[in-house]
């Protein structure tokens, strides 16, 4: 066993003492020296038992001892228990002054009540002085005795065992002080490591408290996925995504979650904390929990946590969001729309064509009915281009077919399809897309998103430039980059491109033909494939448009 934990064992087991044991184990090394030599004296040198000194010395220790037993010294003040140390002084006077011709070195015992006197912490000034009186008033009487011719022995004695005892005192008050500072200042310490401990955990209740009170479900989670916090919202979720007999903490596979047509398993790769813990960043990635009519749309938004060493990976937040109620309006919105659109699209037609029929009939018409006819022309065909528009955004909103498809095809067949716009408007088209290049997507709406994004980096490069495609695989992930150099817009107007009918000001400036409904149907296209779409833009220099498709094993029967 090492020494310090010995120590600390022993202090320990002190401290669980009785004050009465206390007193009798720190007067138990003098007792006992003392009774050894009582116990040896009737054989070994009986001659001192005849000495009333020696024996008066021996029955007060023996008294000291018991009294350290019997004395109620709970009761009393600690600076009493001052009193067995003093007493042992006068005690040893007696002792040593007694036998001083047959053990005249016991006068040294007094550094027994000395350490003890010195080491209580009690009345400091006044065991400082008693450890030099004390130890002084036992070494005189021999001088005292053998005056006016003292021995040298007797007068170095007289003189080194108080000065002896007086060092000793002082430096184990010093040491004592500094042991009492240092444990002050742990003391200290450990109150306000137990504040800040209190506070913390305050703080702690206070934001259990908050995360359960708002009806969005948060899940923390570190660099290996372990869960560290979750509020009980999140279990609610949970629980509706738990199959029934089974438990909430059932593994991610087993879990009723869906894609955007509500039918689709979610991989468990695609799953939003799987993806968090990856170290993606999304936001909106919905997903459907649940089954039946108890099904719930849940949109879902993930942000890194960095660690304070290399600001490397430490966890994630994911925020999860019921949106069944907004998903449910939006869709009985579009299937309003989409009704209304179709009701508009029949008359149109009839109407323009009937203004064909009369434009370009065998009749004459004067100027100024043709002038009229043809505005009306113009106008009924931007009122179809619209309805197409809108037919086109709520079918977007429908379910999409996924199936392994060649994304490099896609690009393809797009940039075919707008060369004749890019040469009327001089611009440029490069692609730079390995072939081939699988991803789990729909073709037609893939195809579709493709156009718009194409065309409208056509539309918005007037004065000529270039547009360039790009794709390319990471990890379990399809990257493809429409990129053009025309005239770019505002951050502000780049977080809000996505939204329908929303134009820019450069746009409506330069009277750019277009309702606004483009991106807004790409985006939902690319988010119904399990993907996401950003931009990126600077005024002046041209726009960045950035798809992640989740990639797709190729067909069996590729080549």
């Amino acid at each position: 066993m090492s020494e310090q934990p010995f120590i600390r064992k022993a202090a320990r087991f002190f401290r669980k003492l009785t004050p009465r044991a206390r007193l009798a184990v720190c007067e138990l090394p003098l007792t006992l020296i003392i009774a050894g030599l009582a116990i040896a004296a009737p054989t070994l040198f009986p001659a001192i038992l005849h000495n009333w000194l020696f024996v008066t010395g021996i029955i007060l220790h023996a008294l000291l001892f018991l009294g350290c037993l019997l004395v109620p010294w709970e009761r009393l003040a600690p600076s009493t228990a001052l009193a067995i140390p003093i007493l042992d002084l006068v005690a040893l006077f007696f002792t040593r002054n007694g036998a001083f011709n047959t053990f005249p070195g016991l006068g040294i015992l007094a550094v027994f009540p000395v350490i003890w006197m010195s080491a209580s912490g009690v009345l400091s000034r006044t065991s400082l002085i008693l450890s030099f009186v004390g130890p002084f008033v036992i070494a005189l009487p021999p001088v005292i005795a053998h005056f006016p011719h003292p021995t040298a022995s007797d007068i170095s004695f007289v003189a080194l065992l108080p000065l002896m005892m007086f060092a000793m005192a002082v430096s184990i008050r010093l040491a004592g002080s500094n042991a009492r500072l240092q444990q002050r200042r742990l003391n200290q310490r450990d109150h306000a490591l137990r504040q800040l401990l209190a506070a913390s955990r305050e703080r702690e209740t206070l934001l259990k408290t908050i995360l359960d009170t708002i009806d969005l479900g948060i899940v923390a989670v570190d660099s290996n996925g372990e869960t560290l916090l979750i509020n009980d919202q999140q279990k609610a979720f949970l629980q509706i995504a738990t199959p029934a007999g089974r438990q909430p903490g059932a593994e991610q596979h087993e879990r009723l979650i869906f894609g955007q047509d509500r039918h689709t398993p979610l991989p468990p790769e695609k799953g939003p904390v799987r993806r968090a813990i990856h170290g993606e960043t999304f936001s909106d990635y919905l997903v459907w929990v649940g089954a039946g009519t108890g099904q719930r749309a849940i949109s879902t938004t993930a942000r890194g946590m960095k660690n304070d060493i290399d600001d490397g990976f430490a966890g994630a937040v994911i925020v999860f969001r019921d949106v069944t109620d907004v998903v449910n309006a939006l869709a009985a919105k579009d299937e309003l729309v989409a009704n209304v659109s179709h009701e508009f699209g029949s008359p149109l037609t009839s109407i323009l064509g009937n203004l064909d029929l009369v434009l370009r009939g065998p009749q004459e018409l004067t100027p100024g009915v043709r002038r009229y006819l043809e505005t009306a022309e113009r106008n009924a065909g931007r009122l179809r281009a619209l309805v197409a528009d809108l037919l086109q955004s709520a079918a977007a909103v429908e379910s999409v077919h996924l199936r392994p498809t060649d994304l490099a095809g896609l690009v393809e067949n797009s940039l075919v399809s707008a060369q004749a716009q890019a040469d009327a408007a001089h611009v440029g088209l490069v692609a730079d897309v390995p072939a081939p290049l699988w991803a789990d997507a729909d073709p037609l709406r893939l195809g579709q998103a493709l156009d718009n994004l194409v065309s409208n980096a056509i539309k918005y490069s007037p004065g000529g430039g270039l547009v360039s495609v790009r794709a390319a695989r990471n990890n379990d992930w399809v990257r493809l980059e429409v990129r053009d150099t025309g005239m770019g817009m505002t951050t502000d107007e780049a977080t809000r491109i996505f939204t329908r009918f929303f134009r820019t000001n450069a746009a409506r400036q330069a009277a750019i033909p277009g309702v606004g409904l483009g991106l807004s149907i790409t985006k939902s296209i690319v988010e119904r494939h399990g993907g996401t779409i950003t931009c990126h833009s600077i005024p002046g220099r041209g726009s960045t448009f950035t798809l992640a498709l989740p990639a797709g094993p190729p067909p069996e029967n590729a080549g």
